[in-house]
């Protein structure tokens, strides 16, 4: 179902991004995948390559940088322009603080990727799947979008605009041949809570101690079944938690001294 589509991955040189490349490519797909880490990128790319026989064209992005989402999709070569499958994975939180206290810069990163970001890249490769009446858009959203939690403030409004615009884009193709899904998981255990803390290792371990979250892959195989349902099929919205917990802030945590 998935052999040579072309499918592309942003934010694809860790985490979700990376464990979506591995699934894909495993399915015989065909990648292009971006991401700010150029190097760690190209890595992934010929491991994927060597270990799958598949083609993987890769190039560095900031999904922030309008000018440069124009610029490089644009550019691309022509056997890369005809993308089936995009996944809009680049994202991130940046700080826990309450809203007076919030940084300017934290709350411009967030909206800039998580928002804006997510904009830039879907009005550029929607145009041709409305032209071919084809394609599968796949937000990486977050159980964020659905709960607020205290000192989340602007990172969830990003999520909940995330919910928002999967909806919003899916009433603006209607009638079209291209389905809209998007995938919103609870903790999964990534470098996420690093950046948010800014690289305190120690805060960002205690977010998943004694807890059995999520793990890239688990969210990759929400994606995976998400592309490969029959082309009349459209998964809407899958939100996938850890056992461990029932909600954003409620945690079920073992003992761990």
């Amino acid at each position: 179902m998935l052999k040579n589509k072309i499918v592309f991955i942003t934010g694809a040189s860790s985490g979700i991004g990376a464990a979506c490349a591995h699934q894909f490519a495993q399915s015989g797909a065909n990648l292009l995948l971006c991401a700010r880490r150029i190097e760690k990128l190209q890595e992934a790319a010929a491991s994927l390559q060597d270990k799958y026989g598949v083609k993987v064209h890769c190039f560095q992005l900031d999904v922030r940088d309008a000018a440069a989402v124009s610029a490089s999709l644009k550019s691309l070569p022509a056997e890369w322009k005809t993308i089936d499958i995009l996944v809009n994975n680049a994202g991130l939180a940046a700080g826990l603080d309450t809203l007076q206290e919030g940084s300017l810069e934290d709350w411009e990163a967030m909206i800039d990727t998580n928002v804006k970001g997510l904009l830039y890249v879907t009005k550029e490769i929607v145009q041709g799947m409305i032209e071919r009446n084809s394609g599968h858009i796949i937000n990486i959203g977050s159980v964020a979008g659905h709960y607020v939690y205290p000192k989340g403030a602007v990172y969830c409004a990003t999520k909940y605009a995330v919910n928002a615009l999967t909806n919003g884009l899916r009433m603006d193709l209607f009638g079209k041949k291209i389905r809209v899904s998007t995938i919103d998981p609870g903790a999964v255990e990534t470098n996420f809570s690093l950046i948010r803390f800014k690289g305190d290792s120690s805060s960002a371990a205690a977010v998943y101690e004694g807890m059995d979250p999520l793990s890239p892959e688990d969210v990759a195989d929400a994606v995976l079944y998400c592309a490969t349902r029959p082309p009349h099929v459209n998964i809407s919205e899958v939100i996938i938690m850890p056992t461990d917990q029932a909600a954003a802030t409620m945690v079920a945590r073992k003992d761990t001294k």
